[in-house]
């Protein structure tokens, strides 16, 4: 049974690559390469979850390649943590797929064979990196998930595309090197490991100052998370297309960010070491800084999409926040925050690139009175802002009540004040988008520069929207919608068994 689970394992590593090769082959038929990817992605979730269910039943599976040298290799195992990060990018991906049909054909995208193929390609780096045993493994896959989403960014093939590209990768990459790199090295000489072990890898007389260093390396490292002053790659990303926007945000590569940095608090430094280091708490407030900035520029954004990657780099910082904690509530409450921020996010993505095929609009000012015309899309966009906010009755409730117990526990009064006011922030810039798409009227397609009149422009408005007709995304893209705003619902009324998982967490990294 443990070489079936062992099969498995690798399987979820093979199967996106295996996908890729079927998608090639079958460019030329756009229905037959969809299909496979389709397919591709039902057949990772099935295994995930048969996964999961070994992880229930105390099952353990380990999976060894081969030795790089002595105490480095590429290996992989089942924990809760990477279980959960495994369960939302397998379950993400599918919907995502379903999405993207809808809005790469409505948009008429050109390279839709290269972009299933480096999407699959991206979701193989991802199940490499929930999976990984040890750090070293781990950041194979880092490097490979940002090469492979790379294209994807570029997709458009404008000028502005391969700007944006070269922010994200040039970004990534060097803070990768010079920090990441480091960090790794650093403390493989220290401990003459890198596995990921309950507790952490470091001796309890290691030096405090020494380790505070490499806690630092790794969070500038790391630059997925989306720490300031490395955030930049993050809107500069989003000239892609908007299912690579979801992928960047919700499935895979900022997820992979936040992921990498609860592993490396949890199962190399431990929540001991971790509470007593030296810069813990300066990290501690530069992402308190993250947060409230992010959302004070996310404040500024006309642009829709641009709103939204301040957002997420907002919402990072708190899962960040949870694990320099160091404490049960904000581990379980980063762990939950990667789940439900995952569903709320991708469905603001989703209807923002369902505005953009349906309405083509993108700037938040243009959206007034949209609500008449995509009821069904705003009304998605106004339950996941909820999520994203955390309030009742969507799943980020219950990930921003851990966040603010661990504050609380840890005499954290600032870091408490700047979550709560982040949260009004969150208000702020989300919610007087689906208010003004239902409740205001909308602007005149042209304005007259000789008519200052409010009247006869009320007027004229009122005329327009006598002659709106209902037009949402394609059937594909509001399927997707409509089950991600499900999750965001889900996740409030069942959190149960991501609670389970967040715990299980605790229990095997202390």
């Amino acid at each position: 049974m443990n070489y079936s689970l062992e099969v498995m394992l690798q399987l979820t590593i093979a199967i996106p690559l295996l996908a890729i090769v079927g998608i090639i082959l079958a460019q030329k038929t756009p229905n037959i390469r969809e299909g496979i990817t389709i397919s591709a992605s039902i057949l990772l979730l099935f295994i995930v979850a048969s996964l999961y269910q070994s992880l229930l039943s105390g099952k353990n599976v380990n999976v060894f390649w081969w030795d790089i040298m002595p105490n480095l290799s590429i290996s992989f195992s089942i924990e809760p943590l990477g279980m959960l990060f495994a369960l939302i990018a397998s379950f993400l991906w599918l919907i995502t797929t379903f999405y993207a049909i809808g809005y790469m054909r409505s948009h008429q995208e050109e390279n839709q064979t290269r972009f299933y193929s480096c999407f699959a390609l991206a979701i193989s780096a991802v199940m490499g990196i929930a999976f990984s045993d040890n750090l070293f493994t781990l950041f194979v896959f880092y490097e490979v998930l940002t090469l492979s989403t790379y294209p994807l960014v570029t997709h458009a093939g404008t000028e502005k595309a391969k700007q944006g590209g070269r922010v994200y990768l040039g970004i990534l990459l060097s803070t990768s090197i010079a920090f990441f790199l480091l960090a790794i090295a650093g403390t493989w000489f220290i401990t003459g490991t890198l596995d990921f072990k309950q507790g952490g890898i470091f001796n309890a007389d290691v030096d405090k100052t020494i380790a505070g260093a490499l806690l630092v390396l790794f969070i500038f490292g790391i630059g997925k998370a989306a720490i300031m002053p490395f955030h930049r790659w993050l809107p500069a990303a989003m000239v892609a297309p908007t299912p690579v926007s979801a992928l960047l945000h919700a499935v895979a590569v900022v997820k992979a960010g936040v992921f990498t940095i609860l592993k490396v608090c949890v199962f190399i430094f431990g929540l001991d070491l971790l509470a007593i280091l030296p810069t813990t708490q300066f990290l501690l407030y530069l992402a308190g800084a993250s947060v409230l900035l992010a959302s004070i520029v996310a404040m500024r954004q006309d642009n829709l999409k641009a709103r939204l990657a301040y957002s997420t780099i907002s919402q990072l910082g708190y899962i960040t926040i949870g694990a320099l904690l160091a404490t049960s509530s904000g581990v379980i409450g980063s762990s939950m925050h990667i789940a439900t921020h995952a569903f709320g996010k991708i469905t603001l993505f989703f209807c923002a690139g369902a505005i953009l095929v349906a309405a083509h609009k993108s700037k938040i000012s243009e959206m007034r009175g949209l609500g008449r015309q995509m009821p069904l899309t705003m009304i998605a966009f106004f339950i996941a802002s909820l999520s994203i906010i955390g309030v009742p009755p969507t799943g980020g409730t219950w990930s921003k009540w851990f966040l603010l117990m661990g504050t609380i526990e840890t005499e954290q009064w600032v870091l408490m004040v700047v979550l709560m006011v982040s949260s009004l922030l969150n208000i702020a810039y989300l919610l007087p988008i689906p208010f003004h798409a239902f409740f205001s009227t909308p602007l005149p397609e042209k304005h007259d520069a000789s008519s200052s009149n409010h009247e006869s422009v009320d007027l004229a408005s009122s005329v327009d929207q006598s002659q709106v007709q209902i037009k949402e995304a394609p059937w594909p893209s509001l399927l997707a919608i409509g089950i991600t705003t499900f999750g965001c619902l889900f996740l409030f009324i069942y959190p149960q068994p991501l609670f389970d998982l967040a715990t299980a967490i605790l229990a095997s990294g202390q």
